[in-house]
């Protein structure tokens, strides 16, 4: 199975323009490379900050963009995002029985998960009782099946300081450590929210956060304040097999 993960799309329907870039041009240009390049992926996550401003025209923009993709999309919502808004404009998003942007999917390579991770005025991560209790319940459903994970904010800390002080609660990320280790078959989690492809063993679990589609974070570890990097934007491509995945990242040329 084959899956196409973006993050961190950042689109602005203010003044269109997001760390001096375009983030519109830039998503129009990754979605032309998945198409030319990925076209045969089975489904296509984006795993939050979906726009940069929260409003309900910049999801708009969103909806036109993925209106003529030929590969089914699961939004995630990220900490720049307003779950109101994206639901007036993706009213046929499943959640939970909180109103969270929670759901599965079930494949011939096991369970996916969907977790919503938006903690409304927050940039950090929560995953509260209620949404820790709704996952634990979707994993008792599928006793020792093949689970893979997908949420904004990464649980784990990746060494840059500015990053790592609003990432997932270390409480909630410790509770969610629990609950994925007890299902005792979680094949990979994936986040985004760092702007960068990072690659982690989380508590004997294989994790990886995204990169962005519009712009990329520098590595300074242990700095003080990472800047932007120069790096250029990029998607991944996660290979779903019987005993293993993969995951692989695509850089594509930014338009000019």
């Amino acid at each position: 199975m084959k899956i196409v993960l973006l993050s961190d799309t950042h689109l602005d329907a203010t003044d269109g323009r997001v760390a001096g870039l375009d983030p519109r041009r830039r998503l129009h240009t990754a979605l032309l490379d998945i198409v030319g390049h990925n076209g045969d992926a089975d489904l296509c996550i984006i795993c939050g900050d979906l726009t940069e401003d929260g409003s309900r025209a910049s999801y708009e923009q969103l909806a036109g963009m993925l209106r003529r993709f030929p590969i089914p999309v699961r939004l995630l919502l990220g900490n720049h995002d307003e779950r109101a808004e994206f639901l007036a404009v993706f009213p046929e998003t499943e959640t939970d029985e909180n109103g969270f942007v929670q759901s599965v999917l079930d494949t011939p390579r096991g369970r996916l998960i969907f977790l919503d991770s938006l903690e409304t005025g927050r940039a950090g991560g929560r995953l509260c009782g209620h949404r820790l209790g709704w996952l634990q319940a979707r994993l008792e459903e599928v006793p020792g099946e093949p689970v893979h994970v997908f949420l904004h904010h990464p649980p784990f800390a990746i060494g840059v300081s500015t990053l790592d002080s609003c990432r997932l609660s270390p409480a909630d990320a410790d509770a969610l450590k629990v609950l994925l280790k007890a299902h005792g078959n979680v094949r990979g989690l994936f986040a985004g929210h760092v702007h960068r492809a990072v690659f982690a063993e989380w508590g004997g679990l294989a994790a990886a956060a995204l990169p962005s589609t519009n712009h990329q974070t520098a590595l300074e570890l242990g700095g003080a304040r990472a800047g932007l990097g120069t790096d250029r934007p990029s998607y991944g491509i996660a290979l779903l097999g019987a005993d293993e995945t993969v995951l692989h990242i695509k850089s594509f040329v930014p338009p000019s």
